[in-house]
């Protein structure tokens, strides 16, 4: 089944100023991620970024490169430049990895892009994995998914959902055993990417800080399956450096 996989790259980050060229165990995140990438199935692999510095270690690695605009506000509006750029077609399905996870198993990859090929009426198609403690049931930077029988996406929330209403009445934590944290890898549909990507921002997904729900709010279909394998943590911090840097030598 081909596929496509973007990797948006921005150099800026608040907690971790140019964090795709950050060293991680003798190597540099986004060639971590990069390489994953090219091990996933993918018949194509670009890195798409703003900053001249990324474009020029990726292509040191061997990454194809393509440039795209600084005023994109989202992974996704920089993807669909590059549908753009490229002249994918409409149905061509493209992977968005985001370059700060190089521990991403390249299976959950290949499975994102077979999930939405497998639903013709799917625009968007994403992953989750059980929701394993009570503090990442409550921890607001684990977003959390709710689906239904066919497993078309219904909500996603940075609060405990689904929410078991007996027990406040019980006087005892919210039970989280059926809850699912949501990874933030996405196959998209380019016809729909495009779509999306033209949309303005709406107020729920504002309020949640999650664009997923942009797609939610005018009817988007996404489509869920629980992963299959377990993903490690992304990086989002120095102590996060630390603690991947310390699996990736292991």
């Amino acid at each position: 089944m081909p596929f496509k996989v973007v990797i948006p790259a921005r150099f800026g980050s608040t907690r971790l100023p140019g964090k795709p060229l950050l060293p991680i165990a003798g190597r540099l995140l986004i060639e971590w991620v990069y390489d994953i990438a090219r091990c996933s199935g993918a018949e194509e692999v670009l890195i798409a970024t703003d900053d001249e510095r990324v474009a020029t270690a990726a292509r040191a690695f061997g990454a194809e490169v393509l440039m795209t605009s600084a005023q994109h506000q989202s992974g996704t509006d920089r993807i669909a430049e590059v549908a753009r750029l490229r002249g994918w077609r409409a149905t061509t399905i493209v992977v968005n990895v985001q370059g700060d996870e190089p521990l991403l198993p390249p299976a959950l990859i290949g499975q994102v892009a077979a999930l939405l090929q497998s639903c013709p009426t799917a625009d968007l198609a994403t992953l989750s994995t059980p929701i394993e403690t009570q503090a990442e049931f409550v921890d607001p930077n684990a977003v959390k998914v709710v689906s239904g029988a066919a497993g078309r996406a219904l909500y996603f929330s940075r609060a405990p959902i689904p929410y078991e209403r007996d027990a406040a009445a019980a006087g005892r934590p919210a039970a989280f055993g059926n809850a699912q944290r949501h990874l933030g890898i996405y196959a998209y549909r380019v016809a729909a990417l495009i779509r999306l990507s033209a949309l303005a921002p709406v107020v729920v997904e504002q309020t949640e800080k999650l664009e997923q729900l942009r797609a939610l709010h005018h009817g988007f279909d996404i489509r869920v399956a629980q992963a299959c394998e377990k993903s490690g943590p992304d990086v989002n911090s120095p102590a996060d450096l630390q603690r991947v840097a310390q699996l990736l030598q292991r």
